[in-house]
C-alpha cells in the first residue's frame, strides 16, 4: 500500500472520528419520547435514535410513550430531553388550551425539525359492510392511546360530525388486533400513513377507509383550524385503490431549550444528512425535508435549529427565532 494511501486512510478515519465526537458540554445521552408499538412514531423514533447515537457520539435512547401529549410533558419536566408531537398538540401545550393542560402553558420546548403529515384515517373490515360516517354511529371504536394525538382530538372530531361513539384507548397495535377479533366496529384517529400495525392487519384481510365528504372536512377545519388538507395517496395501503382525501397536521421533533446550541446544529444537520435512512425505515420520512420548516407557525425554534435553516437560505420569522 502506498504512503498516499495510508495517509488517505488514516485522514477518512480521523474526519470520521471527529463528526461523532461529542461537544466537552454535551449531556452523555438523550432520550427521545416516542409513541407506543404499532405506529409510526414508534418505527421512526427507533430510527432516527439509531442515527443520532452514530453521528453525534453520544447515547439517544427511544423511550415509548402514549404519544404528544405525554412527550410535551416529559420535555417540559425533564423526563426526555427530546419529542416527536403533532403541533396541534404542540399549539394546546403552548397556550395552555387543551383541557389536559390545565391552564399550564409549556414553554420548555423549541422545534427542532419537521417529520411529516399526520392524516385522520377511518378504519373497518372490508366485511363489516360499513362505507359511510353516518354508520358510525353509536358503533364502538378504538382510538389509539389516551395521550396520543388521537386520543386529543378524535372525542372532538366526532363531536363536530355529530357521531356518537364508544372509543376505546390503547397502544396501536392492541387497537389494530381488537379490531380483527371483532372487538372494535371502526379504528378511527390520525396517525402517519402507511401505519405499520395496519399494513399488517391487511395481511389477514381486507380493510375499507371511509371517506369524509369535503363538506365534513371544511366543517372540522373550521372547529379545529389547526388542521389542513390532507391526502393518503392510493396504494399506501394495499387496500386503497383512489386517493384518500382527509385532513391532518404536521409532526415535529422538539427539544429541550436549554440543550447547547451545537449539539443542536449537529442534531438537525445529521437528520438531514441521514434523511435516506429514515427513509427506509418509514415512508413518512420522504417529508422529513427542510423545506417543510415552514409548517411551522407559533412555536419557536432551538437557535441552533434556525442557525442551521438561515445557512441553508431558508427563512425563519424572526419572533420564531429566539437568541436565547
Amino acid at each position: 500500500m502506498s504512503a498516499r494511501s495510508v495517509f488517505g486512510i488514516v485522514g477518512m478515519l480521523f474526519a470520521l472520528g471527529s463528526s461523532m465526537a461529542a461537544g466537552p458540554h454535551w449531556p452523555k445521552s438523550l432520550t427521545l419520547a416516542t409513541a407506543s408499538p404499532g405506529g409510526v412514531y414508534y418505527i421512526y423514533g427507533d430510527a432516527l435514535a439509531k442515527i443520532l447515537t452514530e453521528e453525534l457520539g453520544i447515547a439517544v435512547n427511544p423511550l415509548p410513550t402514549q404519544g404528544p401529549v405525554h412527550n410535551v410533558k416529559l420535555v417540559e419536566s425533564g423526563g426526555a430531553q427530546l419529542g416527536m408531537i403533532t403541533m396541534g398538540v404542540g399549539l394546546h401545550a403552548w397556550n395552555g388550551t387543551g383541557d389536559w393542560t390545565g391552564g399550564k402553558r409549556y414553554r420548555n420546548m423549541r422545534a427542532l425539525l419537521p417529520m411529516y403529515d399526520t392524516p385522520f384515517q377511518a378504519v373497518v373490515l372490508r366485511r363489516s359492510g360499513l362505507t359511510t360516517v353516518a354508520q358510525l354511529d353509536k358503533k364502538r371504536f378504538g382510538i389509539g392511546p389516551r395521550a396520543g394525538t388521537g386520543g386529543t382530538y378524535i372525542p372532538e372530531i366526532l363531536k363536530v360530525l355529530g357521531i356518537s361513539a364508544d372509543s376505546v384507548h390503547g397502544a396501536f397495535a392492541d387497537m389494530i388486533t381488537e379490531l380483527l377479533a371483532g372487538h372494535h366496529d371502526a379504528f378511527v384517529t390520525l396517525t402517519g400513513a402507511p401505519m405499520p400495525a395496519l399494513q399488517k392487519a391487511e395481511m389477514t384481510e381486507p380493510i375499507t377507509l371511509i371517506r369524509l365528504s369535503p363538506e365534513q372536512i371544511d366543517t372540522i377545519r373550521k372547529a379545529l383550524p389547526e388542521f389542513s388538507p390532507s391526502k393518503i395517496a392510493a396504494g399506501t395501503y394495499r387496500s386503497l385503490e383512489k386517493d384518500y382525501d382527509t385532513f391532518g397536521v404536521f409532526n415535529f421533533v422538539v427539544g429541550a431549550a436549554d440543550l447547547p446550541d451545537d449539539l443542536v446544529y449537529r442534531l438537525v444537520n445529521a437528520v438531514y444528512d441521514n434523511q435516506p435512512r429514515l427513509l427506509k425505515a418509514s415512508a413518512t420520512a420522504s417529508e422529513t425535508v427542510p423545506q417543510n420548516v415552514e409548517k411551522n407557525t407559533f412555536l419557536p425554534f432551538h437557535p441552533g435549529a434556525a442557525r442551521y435553516y438561515r445557512e441553508k437560505g431558508l427563512k425563519i420569522p424572526d419572533f420564531l427565532a429566539p437568541t436565547n
